[in-house]
């Protein structure tokens, strides 16, 4: 029979989460005025933060950048942040969690840059 050690976390320095606070306002602004590609930019920025709030890779950097520029690797990307990152996102901030992974891949269809407001003010709860 195999003995496992507990996994002591107690001695774990805590994660350093990468400051990103825009206004959703903001956010939607700024994706009609450059037509998409702060997008781009908000892709890579949001998945940093999401990926040190659950402490592993969900959403990769080439998934991110790739997200702005191709329609189902953009509904890929809503899909993976509302199904397993804003759950981590939750849980940080103390706030019930919730599965928004069906109303973010709808809206990242139709209105992305409502899909990333949504996704922005739920991180901007982390900085409060």
């Amino acid at each position: 029979m195999e003995v496992t050690k507990p996994v002591e976390d107690w001695n774990r320095p805590p994660s350093q989460i990468p400051e990103f606070k825009v206004d959703p306002i903001l956010v939607l602004l700024f994706g009609f005025l450059t037509c998409g590609l702060y997008l781009i930019y908000w892709n890579i920025k949001a998945a940093e933060v999401i990926n040190a709030v659950a402490e592993r890779e969900i959403i990769s950097q080439p998934v991110a950048i790739f997200s702005g520029c191709c329609l189902p690797v953009n509904l890929y990307f809503y899909y993976i942040a509302g199904k397993d990152g804003l759950p981590h996102v939750y849980r940080r901030i103390g706030e019930p969690e919730k599965d928004q992974s069906v109303l973010l891949l709808i809206l990242g269809f139709f209105f992305p840059m409502v899909a990333a407001m949504i996704v922005q003010s739920d991180l901007n709860k982390l900085y409060k």
